[in-house]
Parts: C-alpha cells; sequence; structure tokens
C-alpha cells in the first residue's frame, strides 16, 4: 500500500507539471491571440477613420514621407497566414487542454479506484491477521492452562515423593538401630543368624526405595522447574499476541477507519 501510494504521489507530480506546462501554453497563446485582437482592432478603428476622410474633411494635411511601404510591412498573404496560425496553434492547445482534462479525470478516478481497492485488500489482510494472531492466543491460554494443572500435580507429587522418602526414615532408623545393638551381642552370640541376615535386607532394600524416591524427586523437580520455563515462555508469547492484536486492531484499524473516501481521493471534496 505504501509503494502503491508513492508510485500514485509520483504520478500525480509528473502530471501536475504537465498541467502547469499547459496552462503556461494556454496563458501564452492567450496573450498572442489577444494582442493580434487588439492590433484588429486599432488597425479596423484606423481604417474605419481612414474610409470617413473625404475632400471636404477637416483634418487631413500633408504627409509626403508616407507615400511609400514600410520595410516591416506584411503582404495579404503573410498577414493571413499570421491570423490563421495564431488561431491554429490556439485551438491546438485548446484542444490538448480538453484532452489533459480527461486524462487528468481518468487518472484522479483510476488512482482513487486502485487506492480504495488497495485500502479494502489491507483491511481485510488486518482482519484475517487479528483472526490468526486471536486463534494463536487461545491455543497458547489453553496450553498454559494445561501447564499451570501439570504444575500443580507436579508440585503435589513432589509433596508425596518428599513424604515418602520421611516416611521411609523411622523403619530406616529401627532397622539400623537394631543392627547396630546386635553388633553388641558376646563372644559367639554375634552369630549371622536368620534375624540378621533379615535385618540387612531390610536395611538394603530400604536404602535402594530411598535412592529411587530421591531419583524421582530430582526428575520430578527438574520436571517442575521445565513446566515453570514453559509457563513463563507461554505467558510472555501470549502478552506479546495481547500486545499485538491491541496494535493491529485498537490502534491501526482504528487510524485506517478515516481512510479518505473515494470521491475525497479523486478530489471531489
Amino acid at each position: 500500500e505504501v509503494e502503491l501510494i508513492r508510485n500514485v504521489q509520483e504520478l500525480l507530480k509528473r502530471t501536475l507539471m504537465q498541467a502547469v506546462n499547459q496552462m503556461q501554453l494556454n496563458r501564452d497563446h492567450k496573450q498572442t491571440c489577444e494582442m493580434d485582437w487588439s492590433d484588429k482592432v486599432e488597425t479596423y478603428n484606423i481604417d474605419d477613420k481612414c474610409g470617413r476622410y473625404n475632400n471636404q474633411s477637416t483634418n487631413i494635411q500633408f504627409h509626403p514621407s508616407s507615400s511609400k511601404f514600410e520595410e516591416s510591412a506584411s503582404t495579404p498573404e503573410t498577414w493571413a497566414k499570421f491570423s490563421h496560425d495564431n488561431i491554429y496553434r490556439a485551438e491546438r492547445e485548446r484542444l490538448a487542454s480538453i484532452n489533459l482534462r480527461l486524462l487528468i479525470d481518468n487518472i484522479l478516478h483510476d488512482t482513487a479506484e486502485d487506492l480504495h481497492l488497495q485500502c479494502a485488500a489491507v483491511n481485510e489482510a488486518f482482519a484475517k491477521r487479528c483472526e490468526e494472531m486471536e486463534d494463536a492466543k487461545h491455543k497458547l491460554e489453553h496450553h498454559l492452562k494445561k501447564t499451570l494443572k501439570e504444575i500443580g500435580d507436579q508440585e503435589n507429587n513432589i509433596a508425596a515423593l518428599k513424604q515418602a522418602i520421611k516416611d521411609k526414615e523411622a523403619p530406616m532408623k529401627v532397622a539400623q538401630t537394631r543392627l547396630y545393638d546386635r553388633s553388641f551381642r558376646p563372644n559367639v552370640e554375634l552369630c549371622r543368624d536368620p534375624a540378621q541376615f533379615r535385618l540387612i535386607s531390610e536395611v538394603e532394600e530400604l536404602t535402594e526405595s530411598i535412592e529411587s524416591l530421591k531419583q524421582k524427586l530430582l526428575e520430578a523437580e527438574q520436571s517442575l522447574r521445565n513446566l515453570e520455563d514453559t509457563r513463563m515462555s507461554l505467558e510472555k508469547e501470549i502478552a506479546v499476541k495481547s500486545n499485538s492484536i491491541f496494535i493491529d486492531r485498537q490502534k491501526c484499524m482504528a487510524h485506517r477507519t478515516r481512510y479518505p473516501v473515494v470521491l475525497k481521493l479523486a478530489g471531489y471534496q
């Protein structure tokens, strides 16, 4: 649209210069015709005056030096050609002016129509773009809603894992305390009996379970950090989309409602 407006401006500037030049030619030929007409009126008055002279006229006298042809005097042929050429050139410029006016009217009409069509196309593009951004914003908001739910679920999962790890502490203490106390059995009583093997197995199981829970906790905490990063990214993207929609719809589209109508673009208002 900007490129079209620039092209139209350049075309109108060239057309304006053409019109200015034509007006100057019209003025020049008008002045020539007026001078020719003025000379002919003056000549007519002189010849009319001469035609009224007679032998009884009181304002006649001798002019011996007047009985000769002036070197600059025209002939009937050159006189007729001069008048004919003036009329021809004036008529030619008159027709050129008519054609130029028709051309200017067509240019104004066509450029106004082109600008109007381009304006409509741009408005349609704006509306379509706003719809696309609204759709993208709604999808982002839906994704954000799911992400927030996942964050809540993951926070609950982390709390449950921490509680599960804490719940393993008491049984671990009991088993390790039993093993510790049994290590003080005297002499041959320090026997690797089934109870001893069962206690060691219990400690190993609890240790493995706690390590597994801690690993899951680390993974859950990393997942939560990733979800938080996703949340911030989504919120920023939604803010950008909202700002873009505001600019296009509330600012740009509002300005475009004041776009000149075709008649004004054509110079009729």
